[in-house]
């Protein structure tokens, strides 16, 4: 491209070569890690990042009430896609400074603050598992303010999922809750009781499970609920959580698979094909009116090009007299021309009554002017 030539003229194939490799979400994807790690050297770390090339890792926040069923659901989404399960009690159970003070504070019955939390999650997913494999947080953040703070340190998820389901039957659940101490793993006395008879003896009642606590942790849960889906407004999803786990995981695990619409500036390329007397023309010009787009018939833009007495207008001229079909070479060089001006490669077109077959319709891809509609 030429930075001396005016009126700037922008190749077509800038455009198309940018949306087949999403250039703008792979741009936009790079500057934000770097705004948010802030390395040293970041020119080390964005080849760094480069060479990884794992840009679209799992990373979600799995949130609910008392008994939803998050830990067992979060189990078995790590293990369809591979991520890192991270939930505030494994978090504590990392071996740094930073969980020696916070268990300082559990110690002495006072509740962690906010701002340690925030540091625990971050130390933890700058983890090279996280990174590498992504990552599923499972029962944090708690409250709104929790969720700002992370905003604040760029933690910031793909997807918020949040279960739910109705208070008596999260509460019937808890009461029937039996933890396995060697493996952490949940079971339930009624909906989920292991087949090992080694597994049943190990069994034991975790605290706070009474029919009172677990209404009051409701209830605080109600409080922050409704401030928190607020807060991932754009991003989260509510799931009904009083069905079979299995129902439930592959709910989520197509919610948390789906990829949002990208932010990416899109210029639409359309062509409008449709027997004579379908209402191309109309068509064309309503849709060039509602998105603002270039509109494009071919036979009126080669009557134009003859009647600006250009020398391709000249060539043109002797077809049209004589009522036959101007050559295709002739007639791309024209679209090229009207294409690649400035107005169609940053608004965009809609092209109709060419191609009418094949053959043309590979001569338009290969001189670079490929629809996307």
């Amino acid at each position: 491209m030429d930075q001396t030539a005016r009126p700037l003229r922008i190749p077509p194939e800038m455009g198309t070569y940018a949306e087949k490799h999403g250039i703008f979400d792979l741009m936009q994807t790079i500057l934000s890690r770097l705004l948010v790690d802030k390395p040293q050297d970041p020119v080390e770390y964005l080849l760094d990042l480069l060479k990884r090339g794992n840009f679209e890792v799992p990373q979600i926040f799995l949130l609910g009430p008392p008994a939803a069923g998050k830990k067992t659901i979060a189990k078995m989404l790590c293990e369809q896609m591979g991520a890192t399960s991270i939930s505030p009690d494994n978090l504590l159970a990392q071996d740094s400074n930073l969980v020696k003070e916070a268990l300082e504070f559990r110690n002495k019955k006072q509740d962690i603050p906010n701002v340690l939390w925030i540091k625990l999650v971050e130390e933890r997913l700058s983890k090279m598992d996280c990174i590498k494999r992504g990552w599923l947080l499972e029962g944090f953040p708690k409250t709104r303010e929790q969720a700002l703070l992370l905003q604040e340190k760029g933690i910031s998820p793909e997807h918020v999922v949040f279960l739910e389901a109705p208070d008596a039957v999260l509460i019937e659940r808890n009461l029937g809750k039996r933890v396995d101490p060697e493996t952490g793993a949940v079971y339930h006395t009624t909906f989920d009781w292991p087949s090992n008879e080694e597994v049943q003896g190990r069994l034991v009642e975790p605290p706070g499970i009474s029919e009172e606590e677990t209404a009051n942790k409701l209830l605080e849960y109600r409080r922050n609920n409704q401030a928190l889906e607020n807060t991932y407004h754009y991003i989260h999803k509510v799931f009904n959580a009083d069905q079979p786990c299995v129902d439930v995981c592959s709910q989520v695990l197509t919610f948390v698979l789906s990829r949002h619409r990208s932010v990416a500036p899109f210029t639409p390329r359309i062509l409008l094909f449709g027997p004579p007397g379908s209402g191309k023309s109309l068509q064309a010009e309503l849709i060039s009116q509602k998105y603002n787009i270039v509109n494009i018939c071919c036979g009126q833009l080669l009557k134009a090009v003859v009647a600006d007495e250009t020398s391709l207008g000249e060539l043109i001229k002797p077809y049209l007299e004589n009522g036959e079909q101007v050559p295709d070479t002739i007639v791309l060089k024209v679209l090229a021309q009207r294409l690649s001006k400035l107005d169609c490669t940053t608004q965009g077109w809609v092209l109709h009554d060419f191609p009418r077959d094949l053959d043309q319709a590979e001569k338009l891809n290969d001189a670079g002017f490929i629809p996307n509609r």
